[in-house]
């Protein structure tokens, strides 16, 4: 058995973000045409070691992609200094059985959550668009940042952490690694609101527990994503902002019972399944409407799915056989 080993530097050379936007929107018209069979993923507590291990299997029969992603939660390892959540990614053909792809599950899981927040930046802000908004500064955010760069012609982008130095050098980093490739100025966000109410497009990609930004500074005719909140706990957007929304959309329905931003409003009274416009797979098939004014306010959820993994990972393989990167081990 040959299995075509890549590391995230290989990851980055065989596919760009645009790639992964085209390779979520195949994703999302997968899962929401009931093309995609995707299983609930399976959760083991590892309580002797205060671990968790999570295994999120998936096939999508139209892009030909089967496989696997196995994720890790182990806190206790940031005190050995190593990752307290490691990711690996097995693809596998859907012809044979055989596992032909082992990839890093944390990078893959990076830059598909940033690609669907592109896609969905791409479908459902307004085109002129051009002043942008990334609140938090973590593991996600640079694809977050880039995403929105590579579908919009942003020309600033303000961005904001609640900790001071961790944005001040963040901000840095990336005016280097984008300013001129996107020809955008990057900027720390001095104050909050002020960004807010200018801003065309906003990134929340967070874990927080409660809004990160009021949403009544948001004007109209802007988009927002809302990427963060995986659990029923967290809840980083505000519910004014989310009941103000035109259109509501998100990446699988699944984000009704996973994500705390629904979920409490659900458990409030203020929010119903079928407050919800659709899932962005929906709005690529054209099931469902997307803006159809300049004036609408668009919200998009994401709580990821292994529909996204699974198809993403397989773009990157193609490519990366294709342009003959990555090391074979042969078993």
């Amino acid at each position: 058995m040959e299995i075509l080993a890549l590391n995230a530097a290989e990851m980055k050379k065989a596919i760009n973000i645009k790639d992964a936007i085209e390779a979520d929107k195949l994703a999302l018209e997968s899962y929401s045409s009931g093309d995609a069979n995707i299983p609930l993923r399976i959760n083991l507590d590892i309580e002797e070691h205060k671990g968790q291990s999570l295994y999120m299997p998936g096939y999508s029969a139209s892009s030909n992609a089967l496989g696997v992603k196995l994720v890790s939660v182990y806190p206790n390892n940031i005190e050995k200094g190593i990752s307290s959540v490691p990711a690996l990614m097995l693809l596998i053909d859907d012809k044979t059985g055989f596992v032909n792809c082992m990839m890093d599950g944390t990078y893959l899981t990076q830059l598909r959550t940033g690609a669907v927040s592109g896609a969905a930046t791409e479908l459902l802000s307004k085109k002129d668009s051009n002043i942008f908004t990334l609140i938090g500064t973590g593991g996600q955010a640079a694809l977050q940042l880039e995403a929105v760069l590579a579908v919009r012609n942003i020309r600033t982008a303000y961005v904001f952490d609640i900790h001071e130095q961790r944005q001040k050098e963040f901000a840095q980093e990336m005016q280097e690694r984008f300013g001129n490739k996107y020809n955008v100025q990057i900027k720390e966000c001095t104050n909050l609101e002020s960004a807010i109410r200018e801003s065309d497009i906003i990134t929340s990609v967070t874990t927080a527990k409660c809004a990160t930004f009021n949403g009544e500074w948001v004007k109209r005719g802007t988009h927002v994503n809302g990427v963060g909140s995986y659990t029923r706990e967290m809840a980083e957007i505000d519910s004014s902002l989310i009941l103000r929304a035109d259109k509501i959309y998100c990446d699988t329905k699944d984000a009704i019972v996973e994500s705390g931003d629904f979920v409490q409003m659900i458990q409030k009274g203020i929010f119903t399944e079928e407050s919800i416009t659709g899932e962005l797979g929906q709005l690529l098939l054209q099931v469902t409407p997307g803006r159809e004014t300049d004036d609408e306010i668009t919200f998009f959820e994401t709580t990821g799915n292994a529909v996204l993994d699974i198809v993403v990972a397989k773009k990157i393989y193609d490519c990366a056989v294709a342009k003959k990167i990555g090391k074979t081990i042969c078993l």
